[in-house]
């Protein structure tokens, strides 16, 4: 429907249609109940999860909507919709996409100058790389500028077996977090703890606060980097609490 000046109005968002909000245990997972039905993804599937706490964290985004439903603050509920319709049953494309961020990963690109970030880049992420080669046995090669290195494929490889070991749940968290932060090894270092959201977040983040201490950011960046934040988070959260 068209407004008056033409444009197309916004649509309204659905009503509330539901009383309770529960879960329930079935044989194939997790269901999060309204009024005692399961939910559907947008493509009818039923939502069924692998972990009751996953199921306990969707169910309090519906139950927490008053009045309408405002899908942007589910999340959760969105990834779970994502990793239904879109992920399972195309894990290897999804783990392809992850791992052809293995060429150009954000800790392999460094700065020439000042020496002041090329030292900081080398303090965070050195540690980083020698953990992928360590436990995931991807022997990546940093360079200095932006002019595009071909890893050996070896690397690329044991990325891609790390990568293709994750269920579906992790894989769609995974993407996320590596479509965010621009670095697959990032993304895989949190998913096996080797960092924290916070540590992941910072050094992935490490050239922009190093631009902002400097220069200052704007409000329009500053809540465009906390939308991105939130993403994160919620992949985190989706994550850890799909493996309890």
């Amino acid at each position: 429907m068209k407004n008056g000046n033409g444009s197309e109005a916004p649509k309204e968002a659905p009503k509330r249609f539901y009383q309770a909000v529960s879960i329930a245990s079935t044989d194939e997972g997790w269901q999060v109940l309204l009024d005692g039905r399961g939910v559907k993804t947008p493509k009818r599937l039923a939502l069924l999860l692998p972990a009751k706490a996953l199921a306990e964290a969707i169910a309090a985004e519906w139950d927490a909507q008053v009045g309408s439903i405002n899908p942007r603050s589910m999340p959760l509920t969105k990834l779970a919709n994502s990793t239904l319709d879109g992920v399972i049953g195309r894990e290897d494309a999804v783990a392809a996409e992850i791992v052809a961020y293995a060429g150009s990963d954000l800790l392999l690109y460094r700065a020439e100058r000042p020496e002041s970030l090329v030292e900081r880049q080398r303090e965070r992420w050195d540690p980083l790389l020698a953990w992928a080669r360590e436990w995931l046995g991807a022997h990546l090669t940093p360079t200095a500028g932006i002019i595009h290195v071909a890893q050996p494929e070896e690397a690329v490889a044991k990325l891609g077996e790390a990568v293709a070991a994750l269920d579906a749940f992790a894989l769609a968290a995974a993407n996320v977090m590596t479509t965010l932060t621009g670095s697959a090894v990032l993304a895989l270092a949190h998913i096996h703890g080797r960092l924290s959201l916070e540590e992941t977040w910072d050094a992935a983040h490490l050239d922009e606060d190093f631009q902002i201490a400097r220069w200052g950011e704007d409000d329009e960046a500053s809540a465009r980097r906390q939308a991105r934040r939130a993403e994160m988070a919620a992949a985190s959260r989706f994550y850890l609490a799909s493996r309890v």
